[in-house]
């Protein structure tokens, strides 16, 4: 059984979301799958386009690029919920130029009255090089700071690296 909250964690392609689909097929409940992803290019259609094909459609998709908390609210019991992922809702605020203080304080509400399981997917990005630029130096620091509140909160950390999952918080149901 998952915990309330669980945190999947790794670099690009690293594998981490087929690991945290995989958690939440395995609870045998309904799938809600906050998708956080904007489409602006043809790469990133196709990167999403690809996602869904992997995902099947026994999911039920909403797209929230700015207000997850707001859905995760609403959401019911008998339902998992996985949010895929942190990382572009957090690019998101900042491309928006949105209070990001404001915008983390209604995602954790929304995650406190969640009454499902959530699994949240998010990239570890602080393993680089230090960026060239103000805007992905800032997205790095805070990107760093949303994953560690988040596995604050987490009953279940997981890193993943080359499809390889290690548990860093709790226990894997």
């Amino acid at each position: 059984m998952l915990p309330g909250l669980t945190l999947v964690l790794g670099g690009a392609a690293s594998g981490k979301s087929a690991f945290a689909e995989g958690l939440v097929i395995n609870t045998g409940r309904q799938r809600t799958y906050l998708a956080t992803a904007e489409i602006y290019d043809t790469e990133m259609q196709a990167k999403v386009a690809k996602h869904q094909e992997m995902r099947g459609t026994n999911w039920h998709t909403i797209e929230v690029p700015l207000d997850p908390g707001r859905v995760l609210a609403t959401v019911h019991g008998e339902q998992v919920v996985l949010l895929d992922c942190a990382t572009m809702w957090l690019s998101n605020q900042l491309l928006a130029e949105n209070d990001l203080v404001q915008a983390e304080f209604d995602l954790m509400q929304g995650l406190a009255l969640c009454a499902a399981p959530v699994v949240i997917v998010s990239n570890e990005t602080g393993l680089g090089i230090v960026p060239d630029n103000a805007l992905a130096r800032r997205f790095r620091q805070e990107q760093g700071l949303l994953n560690q509140r988040l596995a604050a909160k987490a009953g279940l950390v997981v890193n993943v690296i080359a499809g390889l999952p290690q548990v860093l918080k709790g226990t894997l149901p």
